[in-house]
């Protein structure tokens, strides 16, 4: 693994290399199956391209378990102790701000085994977009427009709620946003599951899950981070780091 990694620092160029993950299911029932297939589908997790994976290296903004040169952590400094979810997003986004370059290559490969539960994955996904404002606030700005698909819709779902409270307007702009995301994620399930009806019940929550979780953890992050930063509101984690 760091062998070639560095053959490919030596041949590209880049500042940092690293190869996709494969994504194994921690268990043998189908809610394990699907929760490792929503972490590796994209509308799970939009153009993470290290998990969903490449034909032919790419240039990325970030990557996992990454092969670093030297001279990166005496140019931009090491991982920052502060966060306690996405710190290696943090540093390669300090990177590449820096004028650094990233590169995602195919024939590296590493398992990844995913939750083998909703309530993990629930977690997990809640600290990650927890951090992110965080993460924004230290960088000067959000880097990449997929971590805020899901809090906009949190967000919007969280507003159709209140409006479905007092107007019957509110109460079909709610219907028809709910109603419009079961459809797509339905279909995104279908899509996933290649004909493995069994896997479907699964997909229908894990996706749910992932995008809820990380965007109503986002939203507590703008909360505890921006809004009421210095104002005594808690900074550490708002969940055990478990898995």
């Amino acid at each position: 693994y760091i062998a070639r990694l560095v053959d490919w620092l030596e041949r590209s160029g880049a500042d940092n290399v690293g190869g996709v993950c494969e994504t194994i299911p921690a268990g043998e029932d189908n809610h394990a199956r699907a929760i490792a297939i929503a972490m590796a589908h994209p509308f799970g997790v939009g153009n993470s391209h290290f998990r969903i994976g490449v034909a032919e290296p790419r240039w990325v903004d970030t990557v996992p378990f990454g092969c670093y040169r030297r001279e990166v952590f005496e140019r931009i400094g090491y991982f920052d102790e502060e966060l306690l979810r996405n710190q290696d997003d943090e540093l390669n986004h300090r990177l590449l701000k820096r004028g650094g370059r990233i590169l995602l290559v195919p024939d590296v490969v590493c398992r990844y085994y995913a939750r083998d539960s909703l309530a993990k994955l629930w977690r997990m996904f809640y600290q990650y977009g927890y951090y992110k404002p965080l993460v924004a606030k230290k960088l000067g700005g959000v880097m990449t427009l997929r971590q805020l698909v899901p809090p906009a819709f949190s967000f919007a779902l969280l507003a159709g709620v209140l409006a479905a409270g007092v107007s019957s307007l509110g109460k079909l702009a709610l219907l028809t946003l709910v109603a419009t995301y079961v459809a797509v994620v339905s279909v995104a399930a279908i899509s996933a599951t290649r004909g493995r009806r069994a896997l479907i019940p699964g997909l229908l929550g894990a996706f749910p899950v992932m995008h809820l979780g990380y965007g109503l953890g986002f939203l507590r992050g703008v909360l505890d981070f921006v809004v009421f930063a210095g104002r005594g509101r808690r900074r550490s984690g708002p969940l055990p780091l478990s898995r």
